[in-house]
């Protein structure tokens, strides 16, 4: 009797998980005209705010100069880029130095002398130093599309934003059986997630193309300089303070980057992130959420990275149990529950893959959705490690920052001709 019960409240459990999980992946494409919500507006050819670029880079030498060379083709007529690079990485201060001399005072690097280094530390050490009416962040790998600029100032004067959220974009998705699988997340999170956040009140802001009001952070104080996940926990006090936030995701337009180069780099990049969002979740800034469906859904959110590790090793490990175990036939169909909803969610996102590569110009062959398929259940093995890594971290006061390298795999060999 026991067994029954707990396989039927295991099941509920992961099937009304994963049936929300599908739920929120397909947001964006419940209509034409919510898909077509989500894009841009058109510029009309004003310009009003002025921006100061943030590019925090450490050991970034290999791609940091394509990224700010790239930046500064934007069409946009009002804005700085300040690149910030730590005191004791001088191979990627001279690429800064260099591309600064060379920008007609439209670049300033700033020194990192904070000691241990990490991403909000610089962001912070910039803060003071920007002049423009808006703070944009990017990563040293980006891809920034010229007219990214011009829409986001659009869509600032024509929504009333204090914050908006731009889409990214992983590229390199035929680089390894994980990276195709990486491309996916990126494509469903800012092609569909973020929307349905933002119309919620309640939105975890990616780690760039991400632009804040300047006397909106700096208000806020700027970056918590001890999370892993600042960018998630500087959303969570922004939407706790009623501020509002706009998200637009334009394929067009997307920011491009490159997925890790190796696993060790994902796990590592997937453990910063999961315990980032553990920090945010034990901060508790979220409690101050109005209402009690936005707390849910942020309580929800800030462990959906451990969940999803939990889903997904669980799943079949539930439905052996519904069939090897001595229960009632009607407890062991109720078992297959979650597997239904998981099928469902492999098949839609089969389809996104497809749509991926309309968008993008890909062309995707069999051998790519056999690797999605495929290599579902080991990257979720991976992703149940970064999620139990995270987790030992965080209990060991371990957090340090591990960094991420980018080698340009998501550039054409026409991107860094130019």
């Amino acid at each position: 009797m026991f067994t029954a019960v707990f396989v039927v409240i295991v099941s509920l459990t992961l099937f009304w998980m994963a049936a929300f999980t599908l739920w929120w992946q397909m947001h964006a494409w419940r209509t034409p005209e919510v898909l077509e919500a989500t894009r841009f507006g058109r510029p009309d050819g004003d310009v009003h705010l002025s921006f100061s670029l943030l590019v925090p880079a450490r050991h970034e030498q290999e791609v940091l100069e394509h990224t700010v060379r790239r930046l500064l083709r934007s069409h946009h007529r009002d804005y700085e880029v300040l690149v910030i690079v730590g005191h004791d990485d001088p191979g990627t201060a001279e690429v800064a130095e260099r591309v600064a001399r060379d920008a007609g005072g439209r670049v300033r690097v700033i020194v990192d002398h904070n000691q241990p280094k990490n991403k909000p530390k610089a962001l912070n050490t910039a803060l003071p130093h920007c002049r423009g009416d808006v703070v944009g962040v990017f990563d040293a790998e980006d891809q920034v599309h010229p007219d990214l600029l011009s829409h986001v100032d659009h869509a600032f004067r024509t929504t009333g934003a204090d914050v908006v959220q731009g889409g990214v974009q992983l590229i390199n998705f035929h680089s390894s059986w994980y990276s195709l699988r990486n491309c996916l997340e990126y494509f469903f999170w800012f092609r569909s997630r973020l929307h349905l956040h933002a119309s919620k009140g309640f939105i975890p802001l990616g780690g760039n193309t991400v632009f804040v009001r300047t006397e909106v952070l700096r208000e806020a104080e700027g970056w918590d300089e001890n999370c892993l996940a600042e960018d998630c926990d500087l959303g969570v006090r922004l939407s706790s303070a009623g501020k509002r936030v706009v998200v637009a995701y334009d394929a067009e337009m997307v920011t491009r980057e490159e997925t890790p180069g190796s696993l060790m780099g994902l796990l590592k990049q997937r453990t910063r992130w999961n315990q980032g969002f553990l920090q945010v979740y034990r901060k508790r800034d979220w409690r101050r959420l109005p209402g009690f469906g936005r707390r849910m859904l942020a309580r929800y959110t800030l462990m959906t990275p451990f969940l999803q590790a939990f889903t997904g090793v669980v799943i079949p490990l539930n439905v052996a149990a519904g069939v090897l175990l001595d229960v009632p036939v009607g407890v062991a169909l109720i078992s297959f529950l979650p597997l239904l909803t998981m099928t469902v969610t492999f098949v839609f996102e089969i389809v996104g893959l497809h749509d991926f590569g309309r968008q993008y110009g890909f062309r995707i062959r069999l051998a790519h959705y056999l690797k999605l398929i495929v290599g579902g259940p080991f990257y979720q093995v991976l992703l149940a490690g970064a999620a139990i890594r995270a987790v030992w971290r965080e209990q060991r006061g371990r957090n340090e920052w591990e960094l991420t390298r980018h080698t340009g795999a998501h550039l054409t060999r026409e991107d860094i001709q130019r």
